[in-house]
C-alpha cells in the first residue's frame, strides 16, 4: 500500500526507538481525537466510548514506556461503531472523519505496545487521509500540509511544542469538520 506519509518521516520511525515511535502517534492521535469525541458527544449509547477513547489518548502520552493493555485497548476499540463492516460504506461527513480519528487511535495503540513502525506509518497515513479530504472539500484549507509538518517535527528529536501544536490542530480540524456538516446536524 502507498502512504502519504514522507519518506522522511517514515525512515525516522523506521530507525528511531520505541519512544520516538510512542511520540510520533501520541501526536497523531491527539490532533485527530477531537474529530471522534467532538462529533460523537452527545451520541445515545457512547458515554463509554467517549470515555474510553478521552483516556486512552491521555495515556499514549506516556511515551517513556509502552501501555501494558494496548492489545486489550485495540480488542475493545475494535467493536467501536466505527470500525464495523457496513454494507452503505461511509457517506456522513461526522462518520467519515470519526471513523478516521478512531482508525487512527487504533494504529496508535497497536504501535505502543512493541513499537511498530510499520503501525505508526499507518496511524499517520490515517490522520493524512482525513487531512487531505477535508482541503478536497474547503478552500484555502491547508490541513494536509499542516499534518505534514507537524509529522515531520514530532520525529525530528525535538519534542517542545508537540503536545501544544496537536491540541491546537485537533480543534482546527474540527471547527473545519464541523463547518462541513448540515445546519441541522445540531439543532
Amino acid at each position: 500500500m502507498e502512504t502519504l506519509v514522507e519518506e522522511a518521516v517514515a525512515k525516522a520511525l523506521r530507525d528511531g526507538d520505541d519512544a520516538a515511535i510512542r511520540l510520533y502517534v501520541c501526536a497523531c492521535t491527539e490532533r485527530m481525537a477531537p474529530l471522534f469525541v467532538g462529533l460523537r458527544a452527545g451520541a445515545p449509547g457512547r458515554e463509554g466510548d467517549l470515555d474510553f477513547f478521552a483516556e486512552s489518548v491521555r495515556d499514549l502520552w506516556y511515551v517513556d514506556r509502552p501501555l501494558a493493555d494496548a492489545a486489550e485497548r485495540v480488542r475493545l476499540l475494535e467493536r467501536f461503531p466505527e470500525l464495523q463492516p457496513n454494507e452503505e460504506g461511509i457517506t456522513d461527513v461526522a462518520d467519515t472523519y470519526a471513523f478516521f480519528a478512531v482508525l487512527c487511535l487504533r494504529y496508535a495503540l497497536l504501535s505502543h505496545g512493541p513499537g511498530s513502525a510499520d503501525h505508526a506509518v499507518s496511524c499517520g497515513h490515517a490522520a493524512l487521509t482525513a487531512m487531505g479530504m477535508l482541503d478536497r472539500n474547503l478552500t484555502g484549507a491547508g490541513l494536509l500540509a499542516e499534518e505534514q509538518r507537524l509529522q515531520s517535527h514530532s520525529v525530528s528529536g525535538d519534542a517542545s511544542g508537540v503536545w501544544d501544536a496537536s491540541v491546537t490542530a485537533g480543534r482546527e480540524r474540527f471547527r473545519a469538520a464541523v463547518s462541513r456538516l448540515p445546519r441541522r446536524a445540531f439543532r
